[in-house]
């Protein structure tokens, strides 16, 4: 038998079902006041750190040695960043870089009642593989219940291991062309990138290949495909490449990135390991108030 684990009398049984009924009323009122709450927070929260120019934090460009391009739309800090809303999830939207344009970098202040995760990626690189296969569909979860957002920022500096095919700027191009054309997808075509990813120091997939995958983990706009064929995105691939190479970093307790996966929860950097969920989720309690899993 279930005991009464509150200590407090337990009412007659006319009444426990009035008083289970009232409970059950005030805890669907309270989910749909945080939920709600939530959805103002992604909603007004990312809207102010994009356009409120008293928190813009700039990025400095560095290299002008490559040809400028403008950048895909959703991605104006050089990464997309995705939340939730109980249910489902989806990414901010951000205008276009304009060719040599300064990124903006999110306001993460506006964003203080959440996990802020942001992670640095190159397409073929094996250790970003073991970081998504562990910890994807718990930081998937975490995100679409509205406890965190995720910022993704697609990054190319593996080309070399590609025998000339420069696997890492095409990946990263048509990801960019996910954020572009239909950004909602992108937390799924990431992941699966990373589960179609090629060994290291062969030619990779190729541009039709990628947009297979693309468009079975459900990015179909009739546009990417034509955006993955040009490369059109490869110019602003580099250039947010050798940003991040480069720095600042924003929001990050490391001045620029040394490798992939760079992880950051609320601008710590996790230096553990890539294959152990639980090190990870330990991590995340540790340096937030709000437990993700909450």
């Amino acid at each position: 038998m279930m005991s009464n684990a509150s200590g407090q009398a337990r009412p007659a049984k006319k009444d426990r079902r009035k008083q289970t009924r009232e409970t059950a009323t005030g805890l669907r009122d309270d989910q749909k006041k945080t939920a709600t709450y939530r959805r103002l927070l992604w909603r007004g929260g990312i809207g102010v750190a994009l356009v409120a120019a008293a928190t813009i934090v700039a990025l400095v460009i560095i290299t002008q040695s490559t040809p400028s391009g403008a950048g895909p739309r959703n991605m104006a800090s050089d990464g997309i960043l995705i939340g939730g809303d109980g249910a489902t999830v989806s990414a901010a939207n951000t205008p276009a870089l304009a060719a040599a344009a300064q990124p903006v970098a999110t306001d993460q202040t506006q964003l203080d009642d959440m996990v802020n995760i942001d992670i640095y990626v190159d397409y073929l690189c094996p250790a970003c593989g073991q970081f998504d296969t562990t910890n994807a569909a718990q930081i998937a979860s975490w995100v679409t219940a509205g406890n965190a957002t995720l910022e993704l920022h697609p990054i190319s500096i593996r080309d070399t291991s590609s025998l000339g095919t420069n696997y890492s700027t095409r990946a990263a191009n048509a990801v960019a062309c996910v954020a572009n054309f239909q950004p909602d997808s992108f937390l799924a075509v990431n992941t699966a990138l990373f589960a179609n990813m090629p060994a290291e120091n062969s030619a990779g997939l190729t541009n039709s290949e990628l947009q297979n995958v693309i468009e079975t983990a459900g990015a179909a706009d009739s546009n990417i495909p034509e955006c993955i064929r040009n490369e059109t995105f490869s110019p602003w691939v580099g250039e947010a490449s050798d940003r991040a190479l480069t720095g600042p970093l924003p929001n990050a307790d490391i001045a620029k990135i040394t490798g992939t996966p760079t992880v950051l929860v609320n601008g710590t950097s996790y230096r553990g390991s890539l294959t152990d969920r639980a090190a990870f989720l330990a991590f995340v309690t540790a340096h937030t108030s709000t437990p993700a899993g909450e």
